[in-house]
C-alpha cells in the first residue's frame, strides 16, 4: 500500500493509503512511538472536527491518528460493499503500531469505535464514546425522529441547503437554537458537511454492511469504556450511550453541561481534560 501526503488549502495536512477500494485519508500526527490514540468523526463531516483537539494530545505525547471515513472528506466513496470497521483496522494494520490504540469517537465514530472493539479487539486498548452507543435512537424521542426524517427526505429530494439546515440543528440539540452557538462552529460543521455531501449524488447506493448483532456482542467489550456526552444531547440518542455503558462490564459516564451532540467542538478544553484524565489512569500500574 502506498501512502502519499496531501496538501489543501485550510486544512492541515494529511496522508492517504491505498486501500482495497480507493485511497483513505488520514491525519498522523506526534511522536511515531508516543501511544497512538485514534480519533473517530461524526456522519457527514471529517477529521478536521478534531483539529481543536490534535495540538492538545500531541504535546502530551500522543501519537494521534484521525481518519478520514470512507465516503467522507477526503477519502474515497465506496464501489462495493464494505465495513467502516475494516476500512480502519486495515489503517491501523497499515501504520503498523507497536501496540492496541485507544479510540475515541463522536456519533458515527463511536459506532465505528464500538463496532471494532466488537469486530478487532486485539487492535482496541480502550474506548471512549460521545453522542451515540449501541442500538437505534429511542423513536420515542420525537426530536431525533423528526431531524432524521427530515434529513432523509432533503437527501432524497437533492435539497442541499434544506438538509444542511437539519443537520447543523443537531449542534444546538433540542433544548437551544443555532443562535445560541457559535457561530464559527456552525459555519465549520456546515463546511465539512458540505464536503462531504457534494461528493455524493441522490439516489445513490449505500454501500455500507452493518455489524452484525453489535448489541448481543457488546457485553465481550472487556477493555475499559468512558462515555462522554453533552447533556443537551437528545435523549434518544443519549439512550443509546446509557445501553453501551449496560453492556459492557467496564463503563462509566461523564456529561459535558452547555454542550449537546457535538461535544468535542463546543468544549474542546473540558473534553480534552476528561480524556486526559482517562488515558493517565489507563498508565496506572494495575494492582
Amino acid at each position: 500500500m502506498t501512502e502519499t501526503s496531501i496538501p489543501v488549502a485550510g486544512v492541515p495536512t494529511f496522508d492517504t493509503f491505498a486501500s482495497a477500494d480507493g485511497p483513505l485519508a488520514y491525519r498522523d500526527a506526534g511522536p511515531r512511538d508516543g501511544r497512538p490514540l485514534v480519533l473517530l468523526h461524526a456522519s457527514f463531516v471529517d477529521h478536521t472536527q478534531f483539529d481543536n483537539l490534535v495540538p492538545g494530545l500531541v504535546a502530551h505525547g500522543y501519537r494521534v491518528i484521525a481518519p478520514d471515513a470512507r465516503g467522507h472528506g477526503f477519502s474515497a466513496n465506496a464501489s462495493r460493499p464494505f465495513r467502516q470497521t475494516d476500512d480502519l483496522a486495515a489503517l491501523l494494520r497499515h501504520l503498523d503500531l507497536d501496540e492496541p490504540a485507544v479510540l475515541v469517537g463522536v456519533s458515527m465514530g463511536a459506532m465505528i469505535g464500538v463496532d471494532t472493539a466488537v469486530e478487532h479487539p486485539e487492535l482496541v486498548r480502550a474506548l471512549v464514546v460521545s453522542g451515540r452507543g449501541i442500538g437505534e435512537p429511542d423513536p420515542s424521542d420525537p426530536w431525533t425522529a423528526a431531524r432524521g426524517q427530515a434529513q432523509f427526505a432533503a437527501l432524497m429530494a437533492g435539497d442541499i441547503p434544506g438538509w444542511l439546515e437539519q443537520f447543523t440543528l443537531w449542534i444546538a440539540g433540542p433544548t437551544r437554537t443555532l443562535a445560541d452557538v457559535d457561530p464559527a462552529l456552525v459555519d465549520h460543521v456546515r463546511d465539512m458537511a458540505l464536503r462531504t455531501l457534494m461528493k455524493h449524488s441522490p439516489g445513490e447506493v449505500d454501500h455500507t454492511v452493518p455489524v452484525q448483532d453489535v448489541a448481543g456482542r457488546a457485553r465481550g467489550i472487556t477493555v475499559p469504556v468512558l462515555a462522554i456526552d453533552g447533556a443537551l444531547d437528545a435523549p434518544g440518542v443519549l439512550a443509546t450511550v446509557d445501553a453501551l455503558l449496560s453492556a459492557v462490564p467496564h463503563g462509566r459516564a461523564t456529561r459535558l453541561d452547555g454542550a449537546a451532540h457535538f461535544t468535542t467542538s463546543e468544549q474542546p478544553e473540558e473534553f480534552t481534560r476528561i480524556l486526559l484524565a482517562f488515558l493517565a489512569e489507563l498508565d496506572e500500574p494495575q494492582a
